[in-house]
């Protein structure tokens, strides 16, 4: 296809990471960037260089000239601005969550199919090395058939300081970083037929819960625990790494704090560092995110080129969305949520 030219609607926080990664994948390159906020649009467009610049997305797709779009806004603007692309055949990366609702990203998902055009939410957790590491050494049968595992995520960062919003919406852990966990959890032992959840909030400053504790069914007969916290004080901070414990057939896996792997087996104990790259713009301890940026948006440019879908196209990423919606509703009742209910 040669050079595919890209928009990226939003210039905020995590946006930055994007663009960077954006500058190191071949054959790709950002032509317009759109922001309401006059200031942000021209912070960004004086750093990487980008002379089209747009306040509103009407007018940046009306101007055209490109080849896809990288939606990264908040949630609230995810809907109308994929069902703008879609009508005017736009292939999309969408920021995560998804949608405010489970209704409003089958939508989504159906208004793209429609328009016969790509959709991939920007769900960059499961391209981490440390689990695709993970997900390898399953490939490899090392452990055998896994019976059980944990996804842990347990922390006391100061995520507020870099995005206060986060401390205004009635919900927060689940649906920011549960939805990441819950998406590994899919990704290393499949998808999901019942779920229950528990969820707390011990930061009074915040309005949503900052702990929950979910409890999955997996369709190959696994049992899994998602575990999320921001309010757990520990001796090592481990932000912002998801520690994995599995149990198969013929062996174990763990994986713990500093990216060691440790895999055990008759054959006897493998240690493995699956340690991120420090990219050249990235910074600790926020390397192994960014390092994630960059593999799914050269995912995303292989698969548009090659007409391929994406491992978190749109209708992959309704299962996983799926798991957010049941985990809050089972909270709110107490019930074990059968997940197909949620997805018919």
């Amino acid at each position: 296809m040669g050079e595919l030219k890209g928009a990226l609607i939003g210039c905020g926080f995590f946006a930055l990471n994007q663009m960077l990664a954006w500058q190191d994948v071949a054959n790709v390159r950002i032509v317009a960037l759109c922001d309401t906020d006059p200031e942000r649009l021209r912070s960004m467009g004086e750093r990487f260089g980008i002379e089209r610049r747009y306040l509103g997305a009407d007018e940046l797709f009306a101007a055209g000239g490109f080849d896809f779009v990288d939606i990264a806004t908040t949630v609230r603007s995810h809907r109308a601005l994929v069902e703008m692309a879609a009508s005017h055949r736009i292939p999309a990366i969408c920021q995560k969550p998804f949608a405010e609702t489970l209704g409003d990203a089958k939508a989504m998902v159906a208004a793209m199919r429609d328009a016969g055009v790509p959709l991939m939410i920007h769900e960059n957790f499961r391209w981490q090395t440390p689990i695709q590491t993970v997900r390898r050494i399953l490939d490899e049968g090392a452990i055998g058939t896994p019976f059980w595992g944990r996804f842990s995520f347990r922390s006391a960062f100061d995520v507020f300081s870099g995005q206060p919003y986060l401390a205004e919406g009635e919900r927060f852990i689940i649906e920011d970083l549960g939805i990441h966990t819950l998406d590994i959890a899919r990704f290393i032992l499949g998808d999901v037929t019942h779920l229950t959840a528990r969820t707390k909030r011990v930061n009074p400053s915040i309005r949503g819960e900052d702990v929950a504790t979910i409890l999955l069914d997996h369709e190959g007969g696994a049992t899994s625990i998602v575990d999320v916290s921001y309010a757990s004080r520990l001796s090592t901070e481990p932000f912002p790494e998801t520690l994995i414990e599995l149990d198969g057939t013929v062996g174990s896996l763990r994986l713990t704090q500093g990216y060691r792997l440790e895999v055990h087996n008759a054959s006897g104990t493998r240690h493995i560092d699956a340690s991120p790259r420090l990219l050249p713009w990235a910074s600790r301890p926020w390397h192994n995110i960014q390092e994630s940026v960059l593999a799914i948006q050269e995912h995303w440019a292989d698969c548009l080129a090659a007409g391929r879908e994406t491992s978190t196209s749109g209708a992959d990423n309704l299962k996983t969305f799926a798991l957010v919606e049941g985990a809050y509703a089972s909270a709110r009742t107490g019930e074990r949520i059968p997940v197909e209910t949620l997805l018919a």
